[in-house]
């Protein structure tokens, strides 16, 4: 290719003017022996040199040096050069990279300027560069990266605090959580983000909860309410719930911080402030706490079973040692059982007795109290008190008349050190039988209701009154389910709830069981967990099938782990129920329809 310019260049001149205004673009070219054959106007946007040294035929030296002089160098600014750049060298360098076949970089020419530099080296020796302005685009990135640091920053600083908090949107589902809201209920932010607290709590807590949500979504005020909580590790909680809205009316968010007043509440370890102070932060009315989430899962299911499975056989030196000699030689403990319908209650005095080495336990009724006492008189077991909350003050005269196990009636909102004081002072002083008589004869009072059967051993499945039995609390699901079976030629019953589902089991003994995972009084998981602590003794298993509203992998998870053999996934349909039966249920069952 000859050097000089060919007799239409003119005209690519031309051409190539119109084609860079209209891209927008700043384009210069150079032959092959470094010369400008073109410069745009627009590059003296980026570089405001002089227009001879845009003329045709400038050395590329002699523009760079211009830009050089001119302090708009790539990597450079004006105002705050800390270090002199060498000239020659700088020009050196550019030169060299416009040698490049291919070069494409973004340079800051100004403190807040950029601009996208490709460079292209033809066969034929031209170099083509075209300059593009991007500092917007760049100002948007910085800035977005800023955005990124500043939030896990605030991420981790919010993940610092011993506060729980959480942050709902306007459907009030969970968007955000720290690290102590994930402790408090013993789960991950992958379990709880995108749910609500009807996933996470009963459903009289979760409807209150969301009350006061809507309250200050929709009107902005703020709610500030003292509450007791139940860690998922048994800890009691004592937190002043601070929520207000974050943003107007249509867009906002709910923030709710939980503040933890714990030690204010039940004191300082250690000395840890003085007792002045101490006595200045002492609570006033521990009424004004009203009973929140418990998060705590205690496998409260058939409660009665856990004494007698984990205590071992008493030994004849067991028998004959009197009982305050046994309290002093294990460190002043024994076993006792806990009388209390509040579930808040039952988990405080719970977790307080086991961490001073009683073996305890809890009930909530009068029916179960009398089924436990005749099951641990069978098992030859020994039982050293029963607690009683007041509103089952009648239990402790049943004690009395039946020779069972002495109890005493107990103050639920007094301190726990004064009752674990008075149950020590009764366990050494000697106060408590160390067992229930052996050899004496059950008090009429004290028989078990014929539906209890939990410690009878079952050495075969007895013959299933029912095939199915299903456990669910709304009423259109229930007559659905009902029309299902009765299609399939199925014998069944249905339960409320999940208490009510143990009951049915316990009488029933059903082949297959569908457990719907959230209803009142006792939920399906809790419900599953009871079934299957009653069936250690037992030399059969039922299948049990969950019915969820959403196959989510927490509830999933809990369903396995409760001991849950399949699901289903709500709206139920007869081949659903056909695919179940026929995976679980015996054939030749003889099918008797109930209701």
């Amino acid at each position: 290719m000859s050097d000089v310019a060919s007799s239409g260049a003119a005209v690519q001149l031309s051409l190539l003017e119109a084609v860079s205004d209209a891209l927008g673009l700043a384009v210069f070219v150079c032959d092959r022996n470094d010369e400008l054959i073109f410069a745009s106007k627009p590059i003296q946007q980026f570089y405001p040199v002089e227009d001879r040294f845009l003329a045709r035929g400038t050395r590329l030296r002699d523009f760079l040096g211009a830009v050089f002089d001119l302090g708009v160098r790539s990597g450079t600014a004006t105002e705050r050069s800390r270090r002199r750049v060498n000239r020659e060298e700088w020009i050196s360098e550019r030169v060299s990279l416009h040698w490049r076949e291919r070069y494409d970089v973004v340079e800051r020419i100004a403190r807040q300027r950029w601009i996208n530099v490709r460079k292209r080296r033809l066969a034929n020796g031209l170099c083509v560069v075209s300059l593009t302005e991007v500092s917007e685009q760049k100002k948007k990135d910085e800035q977005m990266q800023l955005d990124l640091e500043r939030m896990e920053m605030t991420e981790s600083i919010l993940d610092s605090l011993p506060n729980p908090i959480c942050v709902k949107d306007r459907s009030l589902n969970y968007i955000g959580v720290n690290k102590a809201f994930c402790d408090l209920h013993g789960m991950t932010p992958d379990q709880i983000l995108g749910r609500s607290v009807w996933d996470l709590i009963e459903p009289e807590l979760a409807e209150k909860f969301e009350t006061s949500d809507r309250m200050v979504l929709e009107t902005g005020r703020e709610h500030r309410l003292p509450e007791q909580a139940v860690r998922a590790n048994g800890d009691d909680c004592w937190l002043v719930t601070h929520k207000f809205r974050v943003g107007d009316a249509q867009r906002g968010l709910l923030v709710t911080c939980m503040n933890d007043v714990t030690d204010i509440v039940v004191g300082y370890d250690d000395g840890a402030v003085s007792p002045e102070l101490a006595k200045s932060l002492a609570v006033a009315r521990y009424e004004a706490f009203e009973p929140a989430q418990n998060c705590h899962d205690p496998y409260q299911a058939l409660d009665l079973h856990v004494l007698a499975q984990t205590a071992q056989t008493p030994t004849p030196q067991d028998m004959t040692t009197p009982p305050a000699t046994k309290a002093a030689a294990s460190g002043i403990t024994g076993r006792i059982l806990v009388m209390t319908p509040e579930s808040g209650t039952e988990a405080r005095l719970l977790s307080a007795l086991s961490k001073r080495g009683h073996e305890v336990c809890a009930l909530r009724s009068a029916p179960e109290m009398t089924a436990f006492l005749e099951a641990i008189r069978e098992a030859n077991l020994s039982l050293d008190l029963v607690l009683i909350d007041p509103a089952l003050r009648d239990l402790k005269a049943t004690l009395d008349r039946g020779a069972g196990p002495p109890g005493i009636v107990f103050d639920p909102a007094g301190p726990e050190a004064a009752l674990a004081a008075e149950i020590e002072a009764l366990l050494t002083a000697g106060d408590t039988a160390a067992r229930l008589p052996e050899t004496a004869e059950p008090a009429a009072t004290l028989q078990a209701p014929a539906d209890w059967d939990i410690v009878l051993p079952v050495t075969k499945r007895p013959t299933s009154d029912i095939d199915v039995l299903v456990a669910e609390d709304n009423e259109i699901n229930q007559f659905v389910f009902s029309q299902i079976l009765e299609g399939l030629g199925l014998s069944y019953r249905i339960a409320a709830n999940g208490e009510e589902a143990v009951r049915f089991w316990q009488q029933f003994r059903p082949q297959l069981i569908f457990m719907d995972v959230s209803m009142p009084v006792m939920n399906g998981f809790d419900a599953t967990r009871a079934i299957r602590a009653a069936e250690e003794r037992l030399s059969f298993r039922t299948p049990i099938v969950a019915v969820t509203t959403q196959a989510l992998d927490i509830d999933l998870e809990h369903a396995r782990a409760a001991g849950m053999d399949d699901h289903i996934v709500k709206p139920i349909s007869p081949d659903m129920i056909e695919r179940v039966r026929n995976r679980y249920l015996e054939s030749g069952s003889d099918h008797r329809q109930q209701r």
